[in-house]
């Protein structure tokens, strides 16, 4: 297997509307359901792309967690070690996302909050060339993560998408993951989060605690070390940085719900096939650009040959 991912599984209802409120009240514009989950995004995306992947989750025995595994069996993902628990419902996902980009996600963990350690292969996970972790919303679920950082063969590379609740328990409680580390994925908020300094000051200090490389998306772009042009994400290894600048592919953003799991898609993809980290983070660009064109985390995902002509119309 060449990745397996490992994290929640939720339905995400999607809530479109004008724009974020902190008080008050306003019309829905668009709603719909999709399955979802970070990791099961990112997997769900390199499925696509011809990458050989699997799943370890759980779901609760009900038509939410049937859609979920199927949904992720459509696209060749392997799912024989989703676990069902039968007395909890599947995880779900209010989301709410406006017309600038802007989203607000409240989660209800449901049957994620079951997983144990006894419900996961060992062997199965140290047979992957990846692993790719994004955060559960409980404590014991995080505690469990911890647990298998000990337990995973050095072979194996984990990627790692903490999301914005594991990134507020601050970067010292993250050590143990951030130390078997081969590449982060994180956010322009999730990071001054999780370290509380500036962009690149916070990826030289994930690289001293264990990172082997850092991807920071930055939405629309933002302006690095003075610079005078936007860039949309920065990748740091320790011998070099990467400013990944904006690109624009047709259609309006509709929205940017998952465009973060499906830039750690294109990402992993361009690794997996030993691309340099500059073509990584634009081959993960594209993909998210593809993704925030439909609405859901996976409906606008291209195929490796809708990513191949976009590469190459771009880059040459």
């Amino acid at each position: 297997m060449k990745v397996i991912g490992f994290g929640a599984l939720n339905i995400d209802n999607i809530y479109r509307v004008g724009r974020i409120l902190e008080d008050g009240e306003s019309l829905i514009n668009k709603a719909d359901s999709f399955p979802g989950g970070s990791a099961a995004n990112t997997i769900y995306c390199l499925s696509k792309l011809g990458i050989q992947t699997s799943f370890i989750g759980a779901v609760g025995n009900d038509n939410q967690g049937r859609l979920v595994i199927q949904d992720l069996n459509n696209m060749g993902v392997e799912t024989k070690y989703i676990v069902v628990k039968e007395k909890e419902r599947t995880g779900k996902t209010q989301c709410f996302s406006d017309i600038s980009g802007k989203r607000s996600i409240y989660v209800l963990p449901g049957a994620n909050n079951l997983l144990s350690i006894d419900d996961i292969n060992l062997s199965y996970i140290n047979s992957a060339k990846y692993i790719h972790f994004s955060s559960f919303a409980d404590d014991r679920q995080f505690k469990l993560t911890l647990e298998l950082m000990d337990q995973i063969d050095p072979s194996v590379k984990v990627s790692f998408s903490p999301g914005l609740l594991c990134a507020s328990k601050g970067i010292k409680a993250l050590v143990p993951i951030l130390s078997r580390t081969h590449v982060l994925f994180m956010n322009h908020d999730e990071i001054r989060t999780l370290v509380d300094r500036d962009v690149m000051s916070s990826s030289e200090i994930c690289l001293e605690y264990g990172c082997r490389i850092i991807a920071v998306t930055l939405g629309q772009g933002l302006r690095l070390n003075r610079g005078t042009t936007p860039v949309v994400s920065y990748i740091r290894d320790h011998n070099n940085a990467y400013y990944i600048k904006p690109i624009d592919i047709e259609g309006s953003c509709v929205d940017t719900t998952g465009a973060g799991d499906a830039f750690a898609g294109g990402f992993l993809y361009g690794l997996i096939n030993n691309k340099r980290l500059d073509e990584c983070g634009q081959l993960g660009n594209i993909v998210a650009l593809y993704s925030i064109k439909r609405m859901g985390a996976r409906q606008g995902l291209p195929t490796v040959t809708q990513l191949s002509k976009c590469y190459q119309e771009i880059y040459g």
